[in-house]
């Protein structure tokens, strides 16, 4: 689908430089109140700025692969029915025409209730539903949103009709038009509040997206879009924002705030740069920040060219959090400025849900929920993810034989037919659970909750070495005389657990008393020492394929085929063939953690 430039110019400019412009919100007097005396006290007004991110289809607090209420041991809420209650809840104590409601992006992908709506019951297909994401986020009343790198995965068809029942522009200024380098999406969004006796307050609010899309999607946006840097973005775009007579900048940044990049020097661009954009370019005054997934109620970040002090805040993910950005603005000198800005974050267990949310969504929720209850088999025993960390587990056998078999009938005829074919696969979550007796799609979707779709590469021996050197990375270095536990035994240097990878269709050691780079002991296929020279398919995750995780040598690989088809999709059909899930037909012991050749376990 072309990008939909007409619309774009439609709804954004008044101007040359892509203002999405809403209509002046009124303030009440009692928000601009000029002292009593002389009256030559200055005015001041008060602005509250809030802000959600990392939704990713979280409308309820419900655990869909549960099938049950959401809890975890923190009593967190998820679900957007519930900020929609404190956001409520603030408009009433600061006046709604004094607030600005964000999400910093991230939306559409996240939840079977997502995955429904862009693949079973598309929103694309001719007279198709409104995105229970829009639908929602239309009735809470959100200004503006900034496009998360999620917001790609299902394609850029998906997210433009997304993007056309949002009653909200998706701001994205370093996504831009890989032909004319042009945005793609609106840049900027820009509010006047009007204040009684003193000119309006202009807000302007800068999108920014991360770069690391042009990698995980690369399939959809490769000569479509292109997306440069966060901090070369906001350098140009801030100072433009000033010209229209922005009286404060807020960024709404779908990127993390640690400095950090997951796929190496595959880019120019930082993936987690919010500090660095408040760090290197004036002219911003406070920052939504995304994407990593932590909550940090304020970060105060000293610009080094002005000296002054910019605010950032991320909420925690799936609704569970709210930012609040308080602004205190005083008139002086003939304009606008930021006398102070304070931000904090709301937990949303504090409250119950929007009962107007409840009942806008209820349809959907439970044609969602009567879709992931579906039988498709039955498990001779009961498999789990919760050793699957550090002890060769069945349940993920059971997806790198799905993704083997897909891809040993796919190049039948081919020229690689003859390569034997392995598999990579992570352990996602730590408490998925296909139990014994009957197997639903919620049971399978929880094994693999993420979108990605299978590609194959072709590896040689020494690469694939290389490969599960960098996987055993994630392992915290043990003396072959210590203690073990399990809890302190993985994520060394923060890395998560979906950077770590099984390799199918070999037998080695990890050993953890060794420095990384040193692990891999007894690496063999066939039963006999691995051949550094011969050559391998890898049937691959489309996240790792493009260099998500920064893993050796398989984003430059040569690729041999490739699909659309979320593997989630593939197991749910395995299993549906196979009628019956027995580990004797998948399972194997392939690797096990030593020390000094001894077994951990």
């Amino acid at each position: 689908m072309p990008l939909n430039r007409r619309k774009f110019l439609k709804k954004s400019a008044v101007t040359g430089a892509g203002v999405a412009l809403a209509g002046a919100a009124a303030a009440p007097a009692a928000q601009a109140v000029e002292a009593a005396g002389s009256g030559k006290s200055p005015k001041r007004y008060s602005l509250t700025v809030l802000g959600t991110t990392d939704l990713h289809g979280h409308v309820f607090n419900w655990d869909y692969f549960k099938d049950a209420e959401y809890t975890d041991k923190a009593g967190n809420a998820q679900g957007l029915a519930r900020i929609s209650t404190l956001v409520n809840e603030i408009r009433e104590e600061k006046g709604r025409c004094n607030t600005l409601l964000l999400d910093a992006g991230d939306t559409i992908q996240g939840t079977p209730l997502t995955y429904y709506y862009a693949k079973v019951d598309p929103i694309t297909a001719k007279g198709g539903p409104v995105h229970p994401m829009a639908q929602a986020m239309n009735a809470i009343g959100f200004d503006a949103a900034a496009l998360g790198n999620h917001e790609f995965n299902y394609g850029i068809e998906t997210l433009r009709k997304f993007e056309s029942q949002c009653h909200f522009p998706l701001l994205g200024a370093n996504a831009l038009d890989a032909k004319t380098l042009k945005p793609a999406f609106p840049p900027y969004f820009i509010k006047k509040f009007h204040v009684a006796g003193a000119p309006p307050v202009k807000v302007a609010v800068l999108g920014l997206t991360n770069p690391g899309i042009a990698i995980w999607d690369k399939a959809y946006v490769q000569g479509r879009l292109t997306f440069p840097g966060l901090e070369e973005q906001a350098a140009k775009w801030v100072p433009k924002l000033r010209s229209l007579g922005a009286d404060v900048v807020v960024v709404s940044a779908h990127s993390g705030s640690s400095g950090t990049s997951s796929y190496g020097d595959q880019l120019p661009y930082v993936e987690n740069s919010a500090a660095l954009v408040a760090q290197q370019v004036p002219g911003i005054d406070a920052i939504l920040v995304g994407h990593a997934h932590v909550e940090i109620p304020e970060l105060k970040v000293t610009n080094t060219a002005t000296g002054k002090t910019v605010v950032l805040s991320e909420p925690l993910a799936y609704a569970e959090r709210l930012s609040v950005f308080d602004f205190e603005l005083v008139f002086e000198k003939g304009r606008w400025q930021v006398e102070s800005v304070a931000a904090s974050v709301r937990n949303s267990n504090s409250v119950a849900d929007d009962p107007k949310i409840t009942r806008l969504l209820k349809d959907e929720h439970d044609v969602v929920v009567a879709y992931v209850n579906q039988v498709v088999g039955g498990a001779t025993e009961t498999l789990t993810t919760v050793e699957a960390r550090y002890k060769d587990a069945p349940i993920i056998d059971l997806i790198t034989k799905v993704q083997e078999d897909v891809v040993k009938a796919a190049l039948v005829g081919s020229e690689y037919a003859s390569l034997p074919v392995i598999a990579q696969a992570s352990p996602f979550s730590r408490t998925s659970e296909i139990p014994a007796g009957e197997v639903t799609i919620r049971d399978l979707s929880s094994l693999y909750v993420y979108d990605n779709t299978l590609v194959a590469k072709v590896l040689t021996g020494a690469q694939v070495r290389a490969y599960l050197e960098y996987s055993a990375e994630y392992f915290v270095r043990t003396a072959a005389d210590a203690a073990v536990d399990v809890e302190a035994l993985t994520n060394a240097g923060g890395r998560p657990d979906y950077n770590y990878d099984y390799v199918s269709g070999f037998h080695y050691e990890i050993d953890i008393a060794q420095a990384a780079g040193s692990r891999i002991k007894n690496l063999t296929y066939g039963g006999a020492a691995l051949d550094d020279a011969q050559r391998f398919v890898l049937a691959v995750n489309n996240y790792r394929a493009n260099g998500g995780g920064a893993f050796p040598h398989v984003a430059s690989a040569t690729e041999v085929w490739s699909e659309s088809t979320e593997i989630r999709t593939r197991i749910a059909e395995w299993v549906t063939a196979k009628g019956t899930l027995d580990p004797k037909e998948f399972a194997s012991v392939d690797w096990k953690l030593t020390r000094n050749g001894t077994p951990v376990f």
